[in-house]
């Protein structure tokens, strides 16, 4: 496990540090996604605080032997500057039919200084860094005022997106884009390291007029 020194240095975020918590932040906000939209049942969950808020975390096997490795793996192509979109994609289980497709946009910064190997360092207080965190869960969690009601059994599927010069992982595969036909779409804060910032918003499929 990486310590403190690995992912600060003088007070200042390293890129492992960003990639580290930019990973976290996708594991915590899936988890409520899935939470929120009812993917999985209430009781399957269990709840934490993390970043000053309560929040729920999967607490079903199936469900963290696919997600922890999805994360791992994004971690290291955030540290290499490769990430570029992660994308949830809900569908109905039967049907297959896409009903909810949220979006995450990775941009690459170019930080604010340079560390003692020549590499690029974020100043911004890592507890600001944790408050964007905290607002983009709150908007997931909230998104259930508007956004409609699941009402079949829906199952989910992660897609990431990587510089095309990236090689595939052993066991992953290609995948269609899971594009909702006139969606309608919302955007929510973005979260900053100062290394790397992800803007997130939400397709979804409206109720037919």
């Amino acid at each position: 496990m990486a310590t403190k020194q690995d992912t600060v240095t003088h007070n200042a975020i390293t890129l492992k540090g960003s990639a580290q918590m930019v990973a976290e932040f996708f594991y915590y906000g899936i988890n409520s996604i899935l939470y929120q939209r009812g993917v999985y049942p209430s009781d399957s969950f269990k709840r934490i605080q993390k970043y000053g808020t309560s929040m729920l975390v999967a607490n079903d096997k199936s469900v963290n032997d696919f997600l922890k490795p999805c994360i791992s793996q994004l971690e290291i192509w955030l540290s290499t500057r490769v990430a570029r979109t992660v994308v949830v994609v809900i569908m109905e289980a039967d049907t297959k039919e896409v009903l909810e497709r949220w979006q995450f946009d990775v941009c690459n910064e170019e930080g604010d200084a340079a560390g003692s190997n020549g590499t690029a360092t974020s100043s911004k207080p890592e507890k600001k860094i944790r408050q964007e965190i905290a607002d983009v869960i709150r908007q997931i969690t909230a998104s259930v005022s508007f956004l409609p009601l699941l009402e079949n059994k829906c199952t989910f599927d992660v897609l990431m997106y990587v510089d095309d010069k990236v090689s595939q992982p052993e066991g992953w595969g290609e995948s269609p884009s899971f594009a909702i036909e006139n969606a309608r779409e919302v955007h929510l804060r973005q979260v900053s390291t100062g290394l790397h910032t992800v803007e997130t918003k939400v397709a979804y499929k409206g109720d037919d007029e």
